[in-house]
């Protein structure tokens, strides 16, 4: 009876899990089968059959008509920008609150968890009228300052790492005539590497995908992110089935290439910032 029951238990378990991945990729298989047929092709074949002969033009056209040089250039600067400027703010400010007791330390943990809990879109108007009154509209400088800012998620990873690392070598360097921001970029910035990496994929695989932001922001047509380029060539007369879904992979790329890639920095990263908490 036991073995019975462990049997149907891997079944069941076995079904689960194959059904989601059929679910999560059969989209993505029809899109890259769809990507190499031609128009007529689309029209009389099955979406799973593999194309007779895979057809190129679809990804040529993409890159001639949907100005996806345009949105993959505007993307990585987007990338590269708030990396950096989000890796600086997120670290100093782990750095403040795991090291330092001050009176309105709570208060500011409080301020982020309310950034994570209160929707956006709630904010969304008093968030436009400041991009505005700063001048930032139609310009990658919106994007960037709302990408740049310091999420709770990143803080408590980099607050785990920051904690990890003990305190006397802070002493020696105050006694050593080192100022606070000396130690922070000579001991504690070099040590948490791991942690701003990890958080860094993270955050170039959101801003990658984002649309919601280029789109709202930079409307500009010399603006447009991968995401917002694919967007406005899905509704031009070029955009065929078969040529949207090949750009859709093109979009799709970066972001599966990341994740290939990095995906063990990734878990590892994580999984050393909730040890060491």
């Amino acid at each position: 009876m036991v073995r019975v029951n462990k049997l149907l238990y891997r079944l069941f378990y076995y079904s689960f899990f194959i059904i989601i991945g059929i679910i999560i990729f059969l989209p993505l298989v029809i899109t890259i089968f769809a990507s190499f047929k031609t128009a007529k092709q689309m029209s009389i074949d099955f979406p799973l059959s593999l194309p007779a002969t895979p057809h190129l033009q679809n990804f040529i056209t993409v890159f001639q008509k949907g100005d996806i040089l345009t949105g993959y250039f505007n993307s990585m600067i987007l990338v590269f920008f708030t990396l950096v400027i989000n890796s600086l703010l997120g670290s100093m400010a782990a750095y403040c609150l795991s090291r330092f007791e001050f009176k309105l330390r709570k208060l500011f943990f409080l301020l982020f968890m309310l950034g994570m809990i209160v929707p956006v879109y709630v904010t969304e108007v008093a968030r436009f009228s400041i991009i505005q009154a700063l001048g930032l509209y139609n310009t990658r400088g919106s994007a960037i300052l709302i990408y740049a800012a310091a999420d709770m998620m990143q803080l408590y990873i980099i607050i785990q790492f920051v904690k990890s690392i003990p305190e006397s070598l802070d002493e020696s360097a105050l006694l050593d005539g080192c100022s606070y921001f000396q130690i922070y970029f000579r001991i504690i910035l070099p040590l948490i590497i791991p942690a701003i990496a990890t958080l860094s994929i993270i955050k170039s695989i959101e801003v990658i995908n984002d649309m919601y932001i280029p789109y709202l922001y930079m409307p500009k047509t010399s603006l447009l992110t991968m995401t917002t380029s694919i967007m406005r060539f899905a509704g031009t007369r070029y955009a065929r089935w078969e040529v949207l879904a090949a750009g859709i992979i093109l979009v799709m790329l970066p972001t599966i290439l990341l994740y290939i890639f990095f995906q063990k920095f990734v878990f590892k990263g994580i999984t050393a910032g909730a040890v060491k908490g």
